[in-house]
């Protein structure tokens, strides 16, 4: 990269028609649209798409004259100052023709691609490529306003080349992890998998807390819970619950006393089982009891801030139940179409604008005295936050209330949850008063508490804890969400009876209560994106496509909203660890974005980072190329065996998938089995199932068994062939592609590996089975992906049933094809569906769940998606299928464009 610097000064243009015309190119077509409306007459705005050029992705982009290189492969010259290679992809080539073509036509451009790093590389990939001549200005807003629009054309400012170099080490770092670690995985574990700089190490904090959760031993515990009684009849609230705390001076213990392996942490609390529980339970009935402490605190709570990137993915996971990807591509609607500011930000704070207007909707809405005397000022914790933008908020100097937006579906609910956060950002406090009260009394003299203790009397404490709002503040606009659901909402209140130490109270119930730990939650998208935040992973720009990528790629699936890690995952991440340990070091990947940082604020060079990365350091660090050199010692058998605790069995991954081995003996997993639920009873259930090789007997054409088996794509029959004997004369035996193949055949959905017969089983090898001839045409009755049919040439007609391919005769094949063929989901009649959900919130349909060709699926009648790997019909909730159909809707294919009506050519004019 050079830095020309005389092309890249900023020239303020004039407005209007005098100054000529000007090019402006921003990246998306819908930001493009806006914009124009915006500046009007004397304006061409264009979009590039996206990125017009990159490191080449195939060989086959390769430049020719580059092919020889030994570094051609990576795109990046690594002996020469990591020198990257680019190419304009081949699918935007077209683009920039016309951005060429417009550019000729324009006395100034304008590049007004976004303000982060990925939009100013986009902006100076651009003027590197189409090489203008003319005056180029680099055009930045957060919001695209009328008056955000025309105050970036009359304030341009340079590219920056910090920020591009930023980038640019960015994107060679990755293109080196990738492309160099990648094979590792293909020689070792499976083929095409994929490794990544920050979705390696995302992979690997899905799977550390499986880790915990498979090492994880569930602990009981028991205590009592009290319903205690004023008698003051004239109360609003009389009674109230509490919990036993302590017996005798010992605190009794909670779930947080109990370390992952279920035993104590400290042995100074008193553990109840449920006898004692029960026996001391049976001791406390009917005596007094009274108030020995009442404890009161103010309460107050503030403001959360205005949404940054990672919080609204959280929020929109918690409260729409939106994947980090949709949340974003959303976000991204709503900023092209100038609802919103920019939606990549890692900044809290508001201008003083947004200020106003904030204020100004909170005094319409809730009144002056939900509004403070001063505004609120928030200031990042985002230690390495990168860009100067503004908080998420609504666009223009006053806010438009959602209902003043016209959006609808999931524009608005999202624009609602964005509006709602930055108005109630500047409201007041909300305040009240917290209380806590110890209860106590004295049991009777039988019985005993616990082994080792004595039938003596023993004090007892209650603890109960309550909380009122009396001022609401901001929370009468907005409360935020929580990842664990049994969490208290910030306005939820408990209210006690007034009490005061000494008063008499009575137990109206007693009743013993047995608890167990639970093993840590897994990640959900919002905690995900939490945590690569909190230990300062990655960009927030780029969570949602790392998500994206470890489900696409296999190696998480989702269980309702928990991220699941696949065997593949613990395959992969065992690897990783135990041969590139630092690549997937939490620390050292939050180093590698603090380098980032240090070259975009000028304070470290792109060069010598990308050197230490791949050759390493001088202090004897290894470098990337150093790592991946020797693999001899990788032993991959040993990198994707797993044993279950307790058992001498073992999980293994291979090429087809996981599956468990004993002794040579294997049984595959099921493929949506999460890894903590393979217990050493369920690995035995496994085993104890009809392994899949049965032998149902002999057929009497061939003289071949015929077995009954499970694969990899369900259960099926097949035919044993006899061994083909060595070639007398000493030759080679015939290649296996030319070898004879056995006959074989699924088993229908009706049948199983348990119950087929020998005369079930031949009947499925006659398929695909000649019915008969139509017209001289032979008539097939075969089974296909979308279920049984019959077939003459290429015409086809589907069959009811599968059992239909037995059965179906030739006159039955010639009414069927003398009925126009049925097309669509409309060809049989539609089955019932498998369960109702509710109304969708985008599309206001209800959503049901239905049985489909390729298995269950959701629909509101509009649009289908079927459900993903860790997706029941007992357990998807009305959120997931909702989130489902966004996700479906969003890859939508475009409406295909009506073919152009050609027309004659003109004949040339004749002489006169």
């Amino acid at each position: 990269m050079t830095a020309d610097s005389e092309v890249g000064s900023s020239v303020p243009a004039n407005n209007g028609n005098a100054g000529g015309t000007r090019l402006v190119i921003v990246e998306s077509p819908a930001k493009a649209k806006t914009i124009a409306g915006y500046l009007g007459r004397g304006y061409i705005v264009e979009s590039s798409i996206g990125h017009i050029r990159d490191l080449p992705e195939k060989a086959d982009d390769i430049p020719e004259k580059y092919k020889s290189e030994a570094w051609a492969r990576l795109g990046v010259n690594v002996d020469h100052e990591f020198e990257p290679l680019y190419v304009v992809n081949p699918d935007k080539k077209s683009q920039v023709s016309k951005l060429k073509q417009l550019l000729k036509e324009a006395d100034e451009l304008y590049l007004a691609t976004d303000e982060d790093r990925e939009g100013e590389a986009i902006a100076w990939h651009l003027r590197e490529v189409l090489k203008p001549k003319i005056p180029v200005h680099r055009m930045v807003f957060h919001e695209i306003t009328p008056h955000a629009i025309r105050d970036a054309v009359s304030n341009p400012r340079d590219l920056n080349l910090r920020l591009v170099d930023a980038q640019e080490t960015r994107r060679i770092l990755d293109r080196l992890y990738g492309y160099e670690v990648s094979p590792v995985l293909w020689k070792k574990v499976k083929p095409r998998l994929s490794a990544g700089r920050v979705q390696s190490v995302a992979t690997r904090l899905v799977v550390e807390r499986e880790r915990e959760r498979l090492a994880f031993t569930a602990a009981n515990y028991w205590d009592l819970q009290a319903l205690f009684d004023t008698g003051r009849a004239g109360d609003d609230t009389r009674t109230f619950s509490a919990t036993l705390t302590g017996v005798d001076g010992r605190r009794v213990a909670q779930g947080r006393d109990f370390a992952s392996t279920g035993r104590l942490k400290n042995s100074d609390v008193l553990h109840l089982d449920e006898a004692a529980a029960t026996a001391l339970a049976g001791r406390l009935e009917g005596v007094p009891y009274a108030v020995r402490s009442v404890e009161r605190k103010p309460y107050t709570r503030k403001p959360y801030a205005p949404f940054r990137t990672t919080t609204l993915q959280q929020e929109a996971s918690r409260k729409l139940g939106f994947s980090a990807k949709y949340t974003m591509q959303v976000a991204q609607r709503l900023y092209e179409n100038g609802y919103i500011t920019y939606m990549r930000t890692d900044s809290i704070t508001l201008s003083e604008t947004a200020v106003t207007a904030a204020r100004s909707q909170a005094v319409k809405l809730y009144g002056s005295a939900y509004v403070p005397d001063k505004p609120r000022v928030y200031t990042s914790k985002v230690k390495n936050a990168q860009e100067a933008h503004e908080a998420i908020r609504p666009s223009g100097e006053e806010f438009r209330t959602p209902g003043e937006t016209g959006l609808s579906g999931d524009m608005f609910r999202l624009y609602e949850l964005i509006w709602q956060r930055t108005v109630a950002s500047q409201m007041k406090d909300a305040v009240g008063e917290s209380v806590s009260v110890k209860v106590g009394g004295t049991s009777s003299a039988n019985g005993s508490v616990s082994p080792g203790t004595t039938p003596d009397p023993v004090s007892v404490e209650f603890s109960a804890t309550g909380r009122t709002i009396t001022f609401h503040g901001f929370l009468k606009a907005y409360v935020e969400g929580a990842d664990d659901p049994s969490t208290d909402r910030d306005d939820s209140e408990k209210r006690l009876p007034t009490l005061t130490e000494g008063d008499r109270l009575t137990a109206a119930e007693l009743t013993a209560l047995g608890h167990s730990t639970k093993p840590p939650a897994r990640y959900t998208e919002a905690s995900l994106v939490k945590e690569l935040e909190d230990r300062e992973i990655g960009r927030p720009s780029t969570y949602a496509s790392i998500i994206g990528t470890i489900l696409d790629r296999g190696y998480v699936f989702k269980k309702g909203t928990a991220l699941v890690p696949s065997f593949l995952a613990f395959a992969v991440v065992n690897l990783l660890e135990q041969h590139f340990g630092n690549l997937v070091d939490y620390d050292f990947t939050a180093d590698m974005e603090k380098v980032l940082d240090d070259i975009a604020n000028d304070r470290a060079e792109r060069v010598p980072e990308l050197h230490r990365f791949y050759f390493g350091g001088g202090d004897g660090d290894e470098g990337l190329k150093e790592m991946v050199t020797d693999l001899g010692e990788i032993d991959a058998k040993e990198i994707s065996s797993f044993p279950i605790r307790g058992t001498d069995i073992l999980i293994r991954v291979g090429r087809y998938g996981p599956y468990l081995d004993r002794d040579g003996a294997r049984v595959n997993i099921p493929e949506d089995m999460a890894p903590d639920e393979l217990t050493a009873e369920k690995a035995e259930e496994l085993f104890s199932r009809p392994s899949g090789d049965r032998e149902l007997g002999v057929d009497p054409a061939t003289g071949r068994r015929i077995v009954a088996k499970d694969g990899r794509f369900g259960p099926y029959v097949t035919e044993i062939l006899p061994e083909e004997p060595a070639p007398a004369d000493g030759k080679k035996r015939t290649k296996k592609a030319d070898a004879p193949k056995p006959r074989t055949s699924s088993l229908f959905k009706t049948m199983s590996l348990d119950t087929i017969t020998l005369e079930q089983a031949l009947k499925l090898l006659q398929l695909p089975r000649v019915v008969g001839a139509i017209d001289g045409e032979e008539v097939t009755a075969q089974n296909g992906k979308f279920g049984p049919y019959i077939k003459k040439g290429t015409d086809s007609r589907s069959l009811t049933s599968e059992e239909d391919l037995l059965t179906v005769t030739i006159e039955q094949a010639k009414e069927l094809f003398a009925q126009p063929k049925a097309r669509g989901r409309g060809r049989a009649a539609a089955a019932p569906p498998l369960r109702e959900l509710g109304e969708d919130p985008n599309s206001k349909k209800p959503i049901v769940v239905k049985e489909g060709r390729f298995g269950p699926y959701v629909t509101d009648g509009e649009t289908n998606a079927s459900l993903r790997k860790g997706d029941t019909v007992e357990d998807i909730t009305l959120e997931r299928a909702a989130e489902l159909l966004a996700e479906r809707r969003e890859r939508a294919p475009a409406p295909k464009r009506a073919p152009r009506a050609r027309t004659a050519a003109k004949k040339p004019a004749g002489k006169p």
